[in-house]
């Protein structure tokens, strides 16, 4: 019986504005786990305000606005797509959105990209003598990046041989209609196209062509990159915390306009990239 009191009186103190001590920073953060975790370490390490943390997944509906009318924190931190939806309904205070693919534009929200600019990509593409990069999208998805990806392969001399999939069933075969049009393959961070029924068939493709795949994630090094370009969710969060600072110390406005994250480091497989006949791409 007291252990549930105890529970009670935890959750009303998270949940209840009128318990909570007054803070600077509202953290919505989607669910527990330890990428969330290192952005918000990393955020807490770059500017250390007063924070409230609410992870969504642990309730069944949180009023983010009614907490935010009656706490009246300084700045929104949202963490992940969830976090960046519920945040959505504040339109006044600042919010800066890490960790999700929701980029969609709003007077009071400024984004951090979930993953690596094109040009970083284009790079690598270019070091390994690629004039022709195979690329899977969702235009709902990832359809923003496509458009800068398409300047900065123009910018690097590169062409881009897109397929468009609505569905992941669509995404096989698309791939498999890129054999013989491609020097590589660029898998974005698309959740149609890249998921655990699809992800070997890049790999396994790559392989049959004799073509390098790039990627956003170290994962993928064990399945057959050659190369990814991976993004430090620390350092992620130390930009947040930047941007916080100069939100709430020189008191500028929001720049709405999305930000890439620093840190983003590439990683190879040394063995994929000899037999293709790569040495080295620092």
């Amino acid at each position: 019986m007291k252990r549930r009191l105890v529970l009670l009186i935890l959750a009303l103190a998270t949940l209840l504005p009128s318990l909570a001590e007054a803070y600077d920073v509202l953290v919505l953060q989607s669910r527990r786990g330890a990428a969330f975790e290192n952005v918000l370490n990393g955020f807490r390490t770059r500017y250390n305000v007063s924070q409230r943390t609410i992870v969504l997944s642990d309730y069944a509906d949180v009023d983010v606005a009614r907490i935010v009318r009656e706490d009246q924190p300084l700045l929104l931190l949202a963490i992940g797509d969830s976090a960046v939806r519920s945040a959505r309904v504040v339109r006044t205070t600042p919010i800066i959105a890490v960790m999700a693919l929701d980029n969609g534009s709003q007077s009071n929200l400024s984004s951090i990209a979930m993953f690596a600019a094109p040009d970083r990509f284009c790079r690598l593409l270019k070091k390994l003598k690629v004039r022709r990069a195979g690329v899977l999208f969702d235009p709902a998805k990832t359809g923003w990046y496509l458009k800068l990806a398409r300047l900065a392969a123009e910018n690097a001399g590169i062409r881009l041989v897109e397929r468009k999939v609505s569905t992941s069933r669509e995404t096989i075969p698309q791939i498999l209609s890129l054999a013989g049009k491609a020097d590589a393959l660029w898998i974005l961070p698309d959740v149609t196209t890249v998921t655990q029924e699809t992800i070997e068939g890049f790999f396994r493709f790559g392989l049959e062509q004799a073509i390098p795949v790039v990627s956003f994630t170290d994962r993928h090094l064990g399945l057959g990159a050659a190369a990814v370009i991976e993004v430090n969710l620390t350092e992620v969060g130390h930009q947040a915390g930047e941007m916080a600072e100069t939100l709430l110390k020189r008191g500028t406005a929001p720049d709405t306009t999305l930000v890439f994250p620093r840190g983003t480091p590439l990683r190879t497989n040394p063995a994929v990239l000899e037999k293709l006949g790569h040495t080295n791409l620092e």
